[in-house]
């Protein structure tokens, strides 16, 4: 009888007498059909858990994504639908999953938003619960487009591993990469983030890229292969709206690829800001994960996108000093 093998899985240690990584997933009561596995920092694909061997003292990472509808019908013969890698959306909203009170809200309110992509976290599957829900019981990838993310990492090496575990997991090459400097502001390290593009780029994803507010900066992603390029309107998360008009504004001026505001959106009214400013689409998340009617809220940015890209595509009034009246001056009685 062959001894049981001590393996760390997730970061814990715990024995094992499976043969092969197949055999340990589901010994986890896991579907392997819905995680992506990495044995000793090497991803194995898919196709192969059922031959891969295990050995004593392997170190695995078992992961899967988590949380970090109808749609309105353009007005008759019109398409003003987005494209971003060769795949067109209607919608020019998309939206996270984290910070919801549960998965159902979070199904409800993308329902609510007409979203058509969603950001997922790629993340550790709970061991210790396999049959805890998943994200992908509420939402389903065959008809909502995943966007997996890179929140959380601080370095290219982080954010580049995160991915390729995604890919494998998903199949998923449109991806969306942010390589954070520091906590406390979560401002992008651009070093990190050009560095993480162009490995990515070389290995086939196609990164929607979260970047601070420079035309530079902008332009250096997209001539290294970002798909498309996602400026802050405000920190993470701070609902502060959109701090930087002029330099989003700049920044859709020079792009040849989409440009989308990517995090600080509150309310709906900064969701049609961004729009007016020209941009191809808003991302957020806890704008509407937060609100005290999440599927209200979500209704609501709907509505907002679809106002402000109405307004940009109508084009403002100019601005005057000072007053001109609506009705002739002339003729009065």
């Amino acid at each position: 009888m062959t001894a049981p093998l001590t393996l760390t899985v997730n970061g814990e240690t715990r024995r094992s007498s499976a043969h092969t990584i197949a055999e340990l997933v589901r010994e986890l009561d896991l579907d392997p059909a819905k995680v992506a596995v990495e044995r000793n920092t090497v991803i194995v694909p898919r196709s192969t858990l059922a031959e891969a061997p295990l050995a004593d003292g392997d170190v695995l990472e078992i992961v899967h994504f988590v949380g970090g509808g109808d749609h309105a019908p353009a007005e008759a013969g019109e398409d003003d639908g987005w494209e971003v890698a060769g795949r067109r959306f209607r919608s020019r909203l998309i939206v996270g999953t984290g910070k919801y009170k549960d998965f159902a809200q979070n199904a409800a309110a993308l329902e609510a938003s007409g979203a058509e992509i969603v950001t997922v976290a790629v993340r550790r599957v709970n061991v210790s619960d396999p049959k805890a829900p998943m994200l992908t019981d509420y939402i389903d990838p065959k008809k909502i487009t995943y966007l997996p993310n890179t929140a959380g990492c601080f370095t290219a090496d982080e954010a580049i591993r995160t991915l390729r575990l995604a890919r494998e997991a998903g199949g998923w090459d449109l991806v969306k990469l942010e390589v954070l400097g520091e906590a406390r502001t979560l401002y992008p390290d651009m070093r990190e983030t050009l560095r993480a593009t162009e490995v990515l780029v070389a290995e086939g994803f196609k990164p929607m890229v979260y970047c601070t507010d420079d035309p530079i900066a902008a332009k250096q992603l997209e001539d290294a292969g970002a798909v498309a390029i996602m400026p802050l309107g405000a920190p993470i998360g701070s609902g502060l709206g959109i701090q930087n008009r002029v330099t989003i504004r700049l920044i859709v001026e020079g792009a040849g690829v989409p440009v989308l505001v990517d995090a600080g959106v509150g309310t709906a009214s900064d969701a049609a800001v961004a729009m007016e400013l020209g941009c191809d689409g808003v991302l957020m998340n806890t704008a509407i994960a937060e609100a005290k009617d999440p599927i209200r809220m979500g209704r609501a940015m709907k509505l907002a996108v679809q106002a402000g890209r109405d307004a940009y595509r109508a084009g403002r009034m100019a601005t005057r000093r000072y007053a001109d009246p609506s009705s002739p001056l002339a003729g009065l009685i």
